[in-house]
């Protein structure tokens, strides 16, 4: 199955460790592949360890363009990928963020640590803002955020957020769900001056 959509540049969160297990490298590179495959190029952290280099590896190896974004702090620590096709340095990590939101159509996140975490939290926010449209995908490889999804189940029974929160980003069990989840993606946009006026309308109708 090929990219039809408009998405083209695919953000990846992911990890830096060395030392996890086998099973988070595998789904990396086999995403790196399938995204290559389906004519996906991936921007992302720009480091040379971890499950970050393996699916960028992958892509690459499979085709694909890899762009990396890296603040200055970590790059010249020589913590940069030499064999990106393009490359990005920026003064500090809220600069990276903002590079990687710029360049990117859709977000997937790999199993990750408190990096990974707070840019996918941010991704999500700024969807349900408005601010943009973009396809957001949690890969759960062996699990990992089944924790994280029940949360989210939680924040929305107790009402810290609505019902249509769900549909923010989409958790994916396989690289080729997510895959497929992009290739299949139709943009919904979240207004959030529709949802106040909703929110005002039903509180006058109560009163």
């Amino acid at each position: 199955m090929t990219n039809d959509t408009k998405i083209k540049n695919v953000c990846i969160f992911s990890s830096s460790s060395n030392n996890l297990a086998e099973v988070y490298y595998e789904a990396a590179r086999q995403l790196g592949i399938l995204l290559a495959q389906a004519g996906f190029n991936i921007v992302y952290g720009g480091g040379n360890l971890g499950t970050m280099l393996e699916n960028a590896k992958a892509v690459k190896e499979f085709g694909g363009k890899v762009t990396g974004v890296m603040p200055e702090k970590l790059y010249e620590a020589g913590l940069g990928n030499i064999n990106c096709d393009e490359f990005h340095v920026t003064k500090c990590m809220r600069t990276r963020k903002e590079k990687l939101d710029k360049i990117s159509d859709a977000v997937i996140a790999l199993a990750g640590g408190f990096g990974t975490l707070e840019e996918l939290m941010e991704m999500i926010v700024q969807k349900q803002l408005g601010y943009n449209t973009k396809a957001i995908v949690i890969l759960n490889t062996a699990g990992f955020y089944n924790n994280l999804v029940n949360f989210f189940n939680e924040m929305i029974e107790q009402k810290f957020a609505g019902p249509e929160s769900k549909e923010l980003c989409y958790v994916a069990q396989t690289p080729q769900d997510a895959v497929n989840y992009l290739i299949n993606y139709q943009p919904k946009h979240f207004d959030i001056y529709e949802k106040l006026n909703l929110e005002n309308k039903q509180k006058v109708q109560n009163i």
